[in-house]
Protein backbone atom coordinates (compact mmCIF):
# COMPACT_ATOMS: atom_id res chain seq x y z
CA UNK A 1 0.00 0.00 0.00
CA UNK A 2 1.87 3.15 -0.94
CA UNK A 3 0.29 5.52 1.70
CA UNK A 4 1.31 3.43 4.67
CA UNK A 5 3.18 5.41 7.16
CA UNK A 6 6.98 3.51 7.82
CA UNK A 7 6.59 4.06 11.14
CA UNK A 8 3.22 3.72 12.93
CA UNK A 9 2.82 5.20 16.32
CA UNK A 10 -0.57 5.90 16.80
CA UNK A 11 -1.65 3.06 18.41
CA UNK A 12 -4.55 4.59 20.82
CA UNK A 13 -6.59 5.62 17.81
CA UNK A 14 -6.54 1.89 16.76
CA UNK A 15 -3.43 -0.73 16.52
CA UNK A 16 -1.97 -1.47 13.86
CA UNK A 17 -0.43 -4.04 13.14
CA UNK A 18 -3.30 -6.74 14.25
CA UNK A 19 -2.85 -9.80 16.11
CA UNK A 20 -1.65 -12.58 14.44
CA UNK A 21 -4.72 -14.80 12.79
CA UNK A 22 -7.43 -12.12 12.92
CA UNK A 23 -7.13 -11.24 9.16
CA UNK A 24 -7.30 -15.48 8.24
CA UNK A 25 -10.12 -15.95 10.66
CA UNK A 26 -12.23 -13.54 9.50
CA UNK A 27 -11.71 -14.27 5.49
CA UNK A 28 -12.60 -17.86 7.19
CA UNK A 29 -15.48 -16.57 7.99
CA UNK A 30 -16.84 -14.54 5.00
CA UNK A 31 -15.62 -17.65 2.58
CA UNK A 32 -16.98 -20.52 4.98
CA UNK A 33 -20.15 -21.61 5.74
CA UNK A 34 -21.21 -19.65 8.67
CA UNK A 35 -24.64 -18.31 9.22
CA UNK A 36 -26.49 -15.96 11.87
CA UNK A 37 -26.22 -16.83 15.19
CA UNK A 38 -29.81 -17.49 17.26
CA UNK A 39 -31.27 -17.52 13.85
CA UNK A 40 -32.05 -21.29 13.21
CA UNK A 41 -30.59 -24.15 14.41
CA UNK A 42 -29.08 -25.35 11.52
CA UNK A 43 -25.08 -26.04 11.42
CA UNK A 44 -23.92 -22.86 9.79
CA UNK A 45 -26.28 -21.38 12.69
CA UNK A 46 -24.46 -22.87 15.56
CA UNK A 47 -20.93 -22.21 13.81
CA UNK A 48 -21.76 -18.47 14.25
CA UNK A 49 -23.04 -18.94 17.97
CA UNK A 50 -19.82 -20.92 18.82
CA UNK A 51 -17.96 -18.12 17.30
CA UNK A 52 -19.51 -15.36 19.37
CA UNK A 53 -19.29 -17.65 22.47
CA UNK A 54 -15.62 -18.36 22.19
CA UNK A 55 -14.68 -14.52 22.30
CA UNK A 56 -17.14 -13.92 24.86
CA UNK A 57 -15.29 -16.58 27.39
CA UNK A 58 -11.57 -15.43 26.02
CA UNK A 59 -12.86 -12.18 27.19
CA UNK A 60 -14.24 -13.22 30.30
CA UNK A 61 -10.86 -15.54 30.94
CA UNK A 62 -9.29 -11.93 29.99
CA UNK A 63 -11.13 -9.61 32.71
CA UNK A 64 -11.56 -12.37 35.21
CA UNK A 65 -15.47 -12.56 34.70
CA UNK A 66 -17.32 -15.00 35.94
CA UNK A 67 -20.44 -15.74 33.48
CA UNK A 68 -19.20 -15.02 29.60
CA UNK A 69 -22.51 -14.44 29.13
CA UNK A 70 -22.74 -11.01 31.39
CA UNK A 71 -20.18 -9.16 28.22
CA UNK A 72 -22.46 -7.57 25.63
CA UNK A 73 -20.71 -6.94 22.10
CA UNK A 74 -21.08 -3.76 21.05
CA UNK A 75 -19.07 -1.80 17.89
CA UNK A 76 -17.04 0.11 19.78
CA UNK A 77 -16.16 1.84 23.21
CA UNK A 78 -18.73 4.28 22.71
CA UNK A 79 -21.53 2.71 22.20
CA UNK A 80 -20.60 0.14 25.44
CA UNK A 81 -20.34 3.72 27.23
CA UNK A 82 -23.85 5.01 25.99
CA UNK A 83 -25.24 1.91 26.78
CA UNK A 84 -23.85 2.26 30.73
CA UNK A 85 -24.57 5.91 30.84
CA UNK A 86 -28.53 5.92 28.99
CA UNK A 87 -29.31 2.54 30.46
CA UNK A 88 -28.55 2.98 34.01
CA UNK A 89 -29.18 6.87 34.83
CA UNK A 90 -32.58 8.14 35.60
CA UNK A 91 -34.34 11.62 36.51
CA UNK A 92 -32.26 13.25 39.23
CA UNK A 93 -29.48 11.10 39.60
CA UNK A 94 -25.99 12.59 40.22
CA UNK A 95 -22.89 11.53 38.43
CA UNK A 96 -19.43 12.11 39.24
CA UNK A 97 -16.89 11.90 36.31
CA UNK A 98 -13.67 13.37 35.61
CA UNK A 99 -11.81 16.15 33.78
CA UNK A 100 -10.15 13.74 31.74
CA UNK A 101 -12.74 12.07 30.57
CA UNK A 102 -13.46 11.24 26.34
CA UNK A 103 -16.52 12.79 24.74
CA UNK A 104 -17.92 9.45 24.60
CA UNK A 105 -18.65 10.04 28.21
CA UNK A 106 -18.96 13.67 28.40
CA UNK A 107 -21.44 14.27 25.51
CA UNK A 108 -23.86 11.43 26.74
CA UNK A 109 -24.32 12.80 30.23
CA UNK A 110 -24.62 16.00 28.98
CA UNK A 111 -27.38 14.76 26.82
CA UNK A 112 -29.39 13.18 29.89
CA UNK A 113 -28.27 16.23 32.23
CA UNK A 114 -30.48 18.91 29.58
CA UNK A 115 -32.69 16.14 28.47
CA UNK A 116 -33.85 14.55 31.77
CA UNK A 117 -32.04 16.47 34.17
CA UNK A 118 -29.17 14.34 35.88
CA UNK A 119 -26.69 16.09 38.21
CA UNK A 120 -22.94 16.25 36.90
CA UNK A 121 -20.05 16.91 38.83
CA UNK A 122 -16.36 16.46 36.82
CA UNK A 123 -13.47 16.08 39.69
CA UNK A 124 -10.35 17.77 38.78
CA UNK A 125 -6.94 16.01 38.32
CA UNK A 126 -3.89 18.12 38.45
CA UNK A 127 -2.16 18.58 35.07
CA UNK A 128 -0.41 15.16 35.05
CA UNK A 129 -3.32 13.29 35.23
CA UNK A 130 -3.31 13.00 38.99
CA UNK A 131 -6.65 12.32 40.97
CA UNK A 132 -7.41 13.96 44.78
CA UNK A 133 -8.67 11.54 46.28
CA UNK A 134 -9.99 13.45 49.30
CA UNK A 135 -11.82 15.48 47.11
CA UNK A 136 -13.55 12.68 45.11
CA UNK A 137 -14.77 11.47 48.29
CA UNK A 138 -16.18 14.68 49.45
CA UNK A 139 -18.18 14.65 45.81
CA UNK A 140 -20.16 12.09 46.87
CA UNK A 141 -23.92 12.87 47.46
CA UNK A 142 -27.14 11.02 48.83
CA UNK A 143 -28.53 10.67 45.30
CA UNK A 144 -25.11 9.77 43.16
CA UNK A 145 -25.82 6.83 41.30
CA UNK A 146 -22.59 6.19 39.03
CA UNK A 147 -19.04 7.01 38.95
CA UNK A 148 -17.83 6.76 35.47
CA UNK A 149 -13.89 6.96 35.05
CA UNK A 150 -11.33 6.73 32.13
CA UNK A 151 -9.10 4.17 33.44
CA UNK A 152 -6.57 5.62 31.33
CA UNK A 153 -6.29 9.08 29.26
CA UNK A 154 -5.87 9.12 26.32
CA UNK A 155 -4.03 12.41 26.72
CA UNK A 156 -2.05 12.09 29.30
CA UNK A 157 -1.70 8.33 29.96
CA UNK A 158 -2.08 8.68 33.40
CA UNK A 159 -3.91 5.66 35.25
CA UNK A 160 -6.59 6.07 37.39
CA UNK A 161 -6.86 4.45 41.29
CA UNK A 162 -9.55 1.81 39.83
CA UNK A 163 -9.32 0.09 42.96
CA UNK A 164 -10.06 3.05 45.15
CA UNK A 165 -12.61 5.10 43.07
CA UNK A 166 -14.47 1.39 43.10
CA UNK A 167 -14.47 1.07 46.49
CA UNK A 168 -15.52 4.38 47.23
CA UNK A 169 -18.62 4.34 44.89
CA UNK A 170 -19.76 1.06 46.50
CA UNK A 171 -19.53 2.58 50.30
CA UNK A 172 -21.66 5.48 48.81
CA UNK A 173 -24.13 2.62 47.16
CA UNK A 174 -23.12 4.09 43.60
CA UNK A 175 -22.34 2.01 40.88
CA UNK A 176 -18.74 1.97 39.08
CA UNK A 177 -18.37 2.25 35.35
CA UNK A 178 -15.14 1.86 33.23
CA UNK A 179 -14.05 3.25 30.25
CA UNK A 180 -11.39 0.86 29.13
CA UNK A 181 -10.13 2.45 25.93
CA UNK A 182 -6.47 2.59 26.31
CA UNK A 183 -6.34 0.09 28.72
CA UNK A 184 -7.86 -3.09 27.88
CA UNK A 185 -5.79 -6.24 26.42
CA UNK A 186 -2.06 -3.80 27.13
CA UNK A 187 -3.03 -3.20 31.01
CA UNK A 188 -4.35 -5.86 33.66
CA UNK A 189 -8.13 -5.89 34.15
CA UNK A 190 -9.87 -7.83 37.16
CA UNK A 191 -13.72 -6.35 37.38
CA UNK A 192 -14.34 -8.33 40.44
CA UNK A 193 -11.16 -7.42 42.38
CA UNK A 194 -11.19 -3.67 41.16
CA UNK A 195 -14.64 -2.69 41.49
CA UNK A 196 -15.67 -2.86 38.20
CA UNK A 197 -19.60 -2.86 37.76
CA UNK A 198 -19.33 -1.80 34.13
CA UNK A 199 -16.49 -1.84 32.22
CA UNK A 200 -16.59 -0.63 28.50
CA UNK A 201 -13.47 -1.78 26.40
CA UNK A 202 -12.58 -1.81 22.27
CA UNK A 203 -12.17 -4.40 20.47
CA UNK A 204 -9.57 -2.68 18.05
CA UNK A 205 -7.08 -1.00 20.21
CA UNK A 206 -5.06 -2.68 22.89
CA UNK A 207 -6.95 -6.15 22.01
CA UNK A 208 -5.95 -5.98 18.52
CA UNK A 209 -8.72 -6.82 16.36
CA UNK A 210 -10.73 -5.28 13.76
CA UNK A 211 -12.72 -1.79 14.19
CA UNK A 212 -16.08 -2.13 14.71
CA UNK A 213 -15.93 -4.06 17.60
CA UNK A 214 -15.95 -3.61 21.17
CA UNK A 215 -18.12 -4.33 24.63
CA UNK A 216 -19.46 -3.91 27.56
CA UNK A 217 -19.14 -6.04 30.76
CA UNK A 218 -22.27 -5.61 33.03
CA UNK A 219 -22.49 -6.51 36.45
CA UNK A 220 -25.17 -9.79 36.83
CA UNK A 221 -26.54 -7.43 39.84
CA UNK A 222 -27.35 -4.86 37.48
CA UNK A 223 -30.34 -4.56 34.85
CA UNK A 224 -29.97 -1.38 32.48
CA UNK A 225 -32.95 0.17 29.77
CA UNK A 226 -31.77 -1.92 26.80
CA UNK A 227 -29.89 0.77 24.20
CA UNK A 228 -31.61 -0.96 21.23
CA UNK A 229 -34.87 -3.05 20.60
CA UNK A 230 -35.35 -5.54 18.22
CA UNK A 231 -34.73 -8.79 17.09
CA UNK A 232 -32.86 -11.21 19.21
CA UNK A 233 -33.58 -14.79 18.07
CA UNK A 234 -34.97 -15.83 21.25
CA UNK A 235 -38.45 -15.57 22.85
CA UNK A 236 -39.95 -13.69 19.19
CA UNK A 237 -43.64 -13.84 20.66
CA UNK A 238 -42.98 -11.56 23.42
CA UNK A 239 -43.71 -7.62 23.11
CA UNK A 240 -40.55 -6.78 25.17
CA UNK A 241 -36.89 -7.60 25.20
CA UNK A 242 -35.76 -10.70 26.42
CA UNK A 243 -34.44 -10.81 30.08
CA UNK A 244 -31.89 -13.50 29.18
CA UNK A 245 -28.57 -12.35 28.20
CA UNK A 246 -26.71 -11.53 26.40
CA UNK A 247 -29.53 -11.48 24.08
CA UNK A 248 -31.56 -8.54 26.47
CA UNK A 249 -28.96 -6.14 24.72
CA UNK A 250 -28.02 -7.88 21.13
CA UNK A 251 -30.71 -6.63 19.43
CA UNK A 252 -30.05 -7.40 15.39
CA UNK A 253 -27.70 -9.54 13.38
CA UNK A 254 -23.97 -9.55 15.31
CA UNK A 255 -21.09 -9.00 13.31
CA UNK A 256 -19.80 -12.27 13.23
CA UNK A 257 -17.04 -11.62 11.08
CA UNK A 258 -15.56 -9.11 13.13
CA UNK A 259 -16.50 -10.75 16.41
CA UNK A 260 -15.17 -13.92 15.67
CA UNK A 261 -11.24 -11.96 14.16
CA UNK A 262 -11.55 -10.27 17.97
CA UNK A 263 -11.59 -13.78 19.29
CA UNK A 264 -8.27 -14.24 17.54
CA UNK A 265 -6.60 -11.06 18.91
CA UNK A 266 -8.26 -11.70 22.61
CA UNK A 267 -6.15 -14.92 22.38
CA UNK A 268 -2.84 -13.54 21.44
CA UNK A 269 -3.16 -10.99 24.59
CA UNK A 270 -3.76 -13.97 26.73
CA UNK A 271 -0.71 -15.84 25.44
CA UNK A 272 1.74 -12.81 25.65
CA UNK A 273 0.55 -11.93 28.70
CA UNK A 274 -1.36 -7.83 29.60
CA UNK A 275 1.45 -7.53 32.49
CA UNK A 276 4.02 -8.35 29.43
CA UNK A 277 2.73 -5.93 27.15
CA UNK A 278 2.29 -3.10 29.65
CA UNK A 279 6.00 -3.60 30.73
CA UNK A 280 7.07 -3.44 27.09
CA UNK A 281 5.08 -0.23 26.01
CA UNK A 282 5.99 1.49 29.49
CA UNK A 283 9.95 0.58 28.81
CA UNK A 284 9.74 2.63 25.36
CA UNK A 285 7.55 5.60 27.06
CA UNK A 286 10.41 6.28 29.22
CA UNK A 287 12.82 6.09 26.44
CA UNK A 288 10.75 8.55 24.33
CA UNK A 289 10.38 10.55 27.18
CA UNK A 290 13.78 10.74 28.20
CA UNK A 291 15.44 12.01 24.33
CA UNK A 292 12.13 13.90 24.13
CA UNK A 293 12.76 15.79 27.22
CA UNK A 294 16.02 17.42 25.54
CA UNK A 295 14.42 19.01 22.88
CA UNK A 296 14.15 22.88 23.54
CA UNK A 297 10.80 24.33 23.78
CA UNK A 298 9.13 20.65 23.97
CA UNK A 299 7.05 20.14 27.20
CA UNK A 300 5.87 16.22 27.99
CA UNK A 301 2.11 16.28 29.37
CA UNK A 302 1.34 13.33 31.99
CA UNK A 303 2.86 11.43 34.70
CA UNK A 304 6.76 12.22 35.08
CA UNK A 305 9.12 9.55 34.31
CA UNK A 306 9.10 6.53 36.11
CA UNK A 307 5.39 6.98 37.22
CA UNK A 308 2.93 4.20 35.77
CA UNK A 309 1.43 5.42 32.56
CA UNK A 310 0.46 3.33 29.30
CA UNK A 311 2.04 3.82 25.93
CA UNK A 312 0.46 7.61 25.12
CA UNK A 313 3.31 10.44 25.36
CA UNK A 314 1.46 13.77 24.30
CA UNK A 315 3.60 17.33 23.87
CA UNK A 316 3.47 20.69 22.59
CA UNK A 317 6.66 22.78 21.58
CA UNK A 318 6.45 26.25 21.57
CA UNK A 319 5.60 28.44 18.73
CA UNK A 320 5.04 25.42 16.61
CA UNK A 321 1.40 24.39 15.85
CA UNK A 322 0.41 20.33 16.81
CA UNK A 323 -1.21 19.90 13.50
CA UNK A 324 2.11 21.15 11.66
CA UNK A 325 4.11 19.00 13.12
CA UNK A 326 2.13 15.53 13.04
CA UNK A 327 1.68 16.54 9.01
CA UNK A 328 5.76 17.14 8.82
CA UNK A 329 6.32 13.80 10.41
CA UNK A 330 4.16 12.19 8.31
CA UNK A 331 5.08 14.10 4.61
CA UNK A 332 8.60 13.96 5.67
CA UNK A 333 9.31 11.22 7.60
CA UNK A 334 6.51 8.72 7.30
CA UNK A 335 5.79 8.67 10.91
CA UNK A 336 2.12 8.26 11.77
CA UNK A 337 0.32 10.31 14.91
CA UNK A 338 -2.04 12.38 16.04
CA UNK A 339 -2.35 15.74 16.51
CA UNK A 340 -5.43 17.97 17.74
CA UNK A 341 -7.88 17.46 20.75
CA UNK A 342 -8.33 14.54 20.91
CA UNK A 343 -11.77 14.25 21.56
CA UNK A 344 -11.21 15.23 25.07
CA UNK A 345 -11.49 18.52 25.33
CA UNK A 346 -11.70 18.01 29.39
CA UNK A 347 -8.19 16.98 29.28
CA UNK A 348 -6.88 19.42 27.32
CA UNK A 349 -8.41 22.31 29.55
CA UNK A 350 -6.41 20.13 32.76
CA UNK A 351 -3.65 20.15 30.69
CA UNK A 352 -3.70 23.48 29.64
CA UNK A 353 -3.43 23.06 25.79
CA UNK A 354 -7.14 24.49 24.78
CA UNK A 355 -5.06 26.40 22.73
CA UNK A 356 -3.60 24.91 20.15
CA UNK A 357 -4.11 21.08 21.58
CA UNK A 358 -1.30 18.81 21.11
CA UNK A 359 0.69 16.09 19.97
CA UNK A 360 0.55 12.41 20.76
CA UNK A 361 2.67 9.43 19.97
CA UNK A 362 1.06 6.19 20.59
CA UNK A 363 3.20 3.02 21.64
CA UNK A 364 1.73 -0.36 20.79
CA UNK A 365 3.00 -4.31 21.32
CA UNK A 366 4.20 -4.10 18.04
CA UNK A 367 6.67 -0.99 18.69
CA UNK A 368 10.02 -1.03 18.53
CA UNK A 369 13.40 0.86 19.76
CA UNK A 370 14.19 2.04 16.43
CA UNK A 371 10.78 3.46 15.80
CA UNK A 372 11.05 5.58 19.17
CA UNK A 373 14.43 6.42 18.17
CA UNK A 374 13.42 7.61 14.57
CA UNK A 375 10.48 9.69 16.15
CA UNK A 376 12.94 11.70 18.35
CA UNK A 377 15.03 12.73 15.76
CA UNK A 378 12.64 13.81 13.22
CA UNK A 379 11.46 16.01 16.03
CA UNK A 380 15.07 17.03 16.48
CA UNK A 381 15.14 18.25 12.95
CA UNK A 382 11.31 19.35 12.50
CA UNK A 383 12.39 21.89 16.00
CA UNK A 384 15.84 23.17 14.60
Amino acid sequence: MGNQPAIYLDHAATSWPKAPGVGQMMLEMIEGQVGSSGRGNHGMALVAARKLFRTRSLLAELFHISNPNDIVFTSNTTEALNLAIKGWLKPGDHVIATMVEHNSVRRPLEFLRRTIGIEVDYIPVSPRGEMEMELLRSSFRANTALVVCSHSSNLLGSIAPVREIGQLAHEHGAVMLLDAAQTAGNYPIDVEEMGVDLLAFPGHKGLLGPQGTGGLYINPKLDLVPLLHGGTGSQSEELEQPAVRPDRYEAGTANTVGIAGLGEGVKYILEQGPENIYHHEWELTQRLMMELSGIPGLTILGPEMGRDRTGIVSFVIADRDASEVAFLLDKDYGIAVRAGYHCTPLGHMTAGTMDGGAVRASIGYNTVVDEVDALVLAIKRITE
